[in-house]
């Protein structure tokens, strides 16, 4: 990856070039790099403020090739970015911070054994999984409602394609499930999503693993950005690269194949903390 350090060194109180430093320096230690990269634009909106600065909201679609050792993958990004232009010259342009949106005041959920009427057994399809998950990962699947911040969502679509029952209807705080305009904390909040796939015993339900290598694809990552216990974002692993690590999938910011720990992410901060749960299957050998 072709990456100007001096430039990064000078710019250190920028976001976006603390994000690239750590991309990079995450590349080295995995003996990873960009070989080929593009990008493409699609404008979605532009404004006229009252100060008479235009204001244009877009898309930004990257692909980057990426080579490791002998193997070779593409990783896609979505970025939604706002430029702001003064007399048609470009005066700023930012990328627009979605994780701190709401996914819900619900930071924790209740699980029950008692949802289901019998203790049915879990077959999970992990292909039928990650295929969704490559599928969808830049789409919205009309079955299903859709948010601005969807990441959680995203990934209970995933599991629920690869055979999850919902249960819990209509208790929002309890079980997982999205149905009749409604849903479950579980479904779509992160922090109760974590809390689920820890408590729960029956149907859908996960072993919580101490390190990344032991997942695989078709498995789940929170991500608690500043530390705090809340966690924040939710990833699903599609894919493991030569040295045995989670590649993921992922929406609010759209990616693919993307490396698991989210160094390069302007989320990122040196607290945070990541729960690894292993999606279990009650009728094969885990």
């Amino acid at each position: 990856m072709l990456v100007n350090k001096k430039l990064i060194k000078n710019t250190r109180n920028n976001q976006e070039l603390h994000a690239l430093e750590r991309r990079y320096l995450s590349n080295e230690k995995r003996n990873a790099e960009i070989v080929k990269g593009s990008a493409e634009v699609k404008i979605s909106s532009v404004e006229i403020t009252a100060n008479n600065l235009q204001e244009a909201l877009y898309f930004c679609h990257y692909k980057w090739l990426n080579k490791q050792k002998d193997f070779f993958y593409i990783e896609e990004r979505i970025d939604h970015r706002k430029a702001t232009f003064y007399h048609d010259e470009l005066i700023d342009d930012q990328l627009i911070e979605i994780f701190n949106g709401s996914e819900g005041n619900q930071s924790l959920v209740e699980v029950s054994d008692h949802d289901l009427r019998e203790k049915e057994e879990f077959s999970y399809d992990r292909l039928a999984a990650v295929q969704y998950a490559e599928r969808w990962w830049n789409d919205e699947n009309p079955k299903y409602k859709n948010f601005d911040v969807n990441c959680t969502n995203f990934v209970s679509q995933c599991l629920h394609a690869g055979n999850a029952k919902m249960r819990g209807y209509p208790n929002r705080s309890n079980g997982w499930w999205m149905q009749n305009n409604n849903w479950s904390f579980s479904w779509s909040v992160a922090n109760a999503m974590t809390s689920f796939l820890k408590n729960s015993k029956i149907g859908l339900h996960a072993e919580r693993v101490t390190d990344a290598e032991q997942l695989k694809p078709g498995d789940v990552i929170c991500y608690d950005f500043q530390g705090d216990g809340r966690f924040d974002h939710t990833t699903f692993v599609v894919a493991k690269d030569p040295e045995n690590m989670p590649l993921v999938n992922a929406q609010t910011y759209n990616s693919r194949m993307r490396y698991w720990a989210y160094e390069d992410s302007s989320a990122y901060t040196p607290n945070i903390k990541y729960a690894f749960f292993r999606i279990l299957d009650d009728t094969s050998s885990k």
